[in-house]
């Protein structure tokens, strides 16, 4: 029987993160956390799959989707602030540990968590294409069409852009995108569309750019960890991905040749190859 999703928000401190939910409590948890201006319904194809047996939670990040906006950007739009707001998150759940799926901003902050001192919260990792290195090319690309919301009149017209700003995302069904489409947009005063997030979230490229790559941090992480890779990504090149596999935690690599940053895994093939995946790494918790 096909899993549903139930939608929740979940104070945390100052802020209420909009989460949606997949599968029964009682299972194995697991968190997928989404890139810089998503939200936790990219990954709905993924979760539907992995909630026959576990519990899954996507949750929007404070600033994006249904969550709460910053009140203090420079400092709540951080890497250090995200990874609080996990932790709080599995605690509102009483999970003491989880497996971690992150997709760009989601894969850093999954590895702040697993190299500092809340670790032990998480039992795996899988990185869905980053790294502790961030070209500045493509940073700049990312804050270009980040930076400044787009206002649309009409859907088709939104959905034609997040087909194009996100091409790099590869190969995805109709239905991914509408529903991207539909669940990244809200109407303004003027009753226009515009993307749903607060366009101050790219902040955290100036206010706390030096927590956004680190390798010595790389080094401490010890779990089990598995690295996802768009072969055409700008963001996570061929050469850190060769450096990712030398050093830390030393990730076997799925790679995938027809996306770019960042895989949408959202594909049957693509969801088959992270239920391996991740069987593997919980076999090695």
């Amino acid at each position: 029987m096909t899993q549903q999703p139930r939608f929740t928000f979940v104070p945390v401190g100052r802020h209420e993160l909009h989460v949606t939910e997949w599968g029964a409590r009682d299972a194995p948890a697991i968190v997928l956390w989404h890139g810089l201006a998503r939200t936790g319904r990219d990954f709905d194809e993924l979760a539907a799959a992995l909630s026959q047996d576990h519990f899954v939670l996507c949750p929007d990040t404070i600033g994006r989707g249904l969550s709460s906006w910053a009140q203090t950007p420079q400092t709540d739009y951080s890497l250090k602030s995200y990874a609080n707001l996990a932790i709080g998150l599995l605690d509102h759940y009483q999970i003491a540990r989880a497996g971690w799926l992150g997709t760009s901003m989601g894969g850093l902050i999954g590895m702040r968590i697993a190299s500092g001192a809340s670790a032990a919260r998480l039992s795996f990792l899988v990185v869905n294409d980053i790294g502790p290195e961030l070209p500045q090319p493509a940073v700049d690309r990312i804050i270009a069409y980040a930076g400044s919301a787009p206002v649309f009149a009409y859907l088709h017209e939104a959905e034609n852009w997040f087909r194009t700003a996100y091409l790099p995302f590869g190969p995805a069904p109709a239905p991914f995108w509408t529903r991207m489409t539909r669940t990244s947009l809200r109407r303004r005063g003027d009753g226009r569309l515009t993307t749903h997030y607060d366009p101050e979230i790219v902040v955290q490229f100036t206010a706390s750019a030096s927590e956004l790559a680190s390798w010595d941090r790389y080094q401490r992480i010890t779990l089990p960890t598995h690295l996802i890779w768009g072969t055409q990504s700008d963001l996570l090149t061929e050469a850190i991905v060769e450096r990712m596999k030398a050093q830390g935690p030393k990730p076997a690599v799925t790679a995938f040749a027809d996306c770019g940053h960042a895989p949408s895994l959202s594909q049957p093939q693509a969801i088959g190859e992270i239920r391996q995946q991740i069987s593997r790494l919980e076999a090695l918790c």
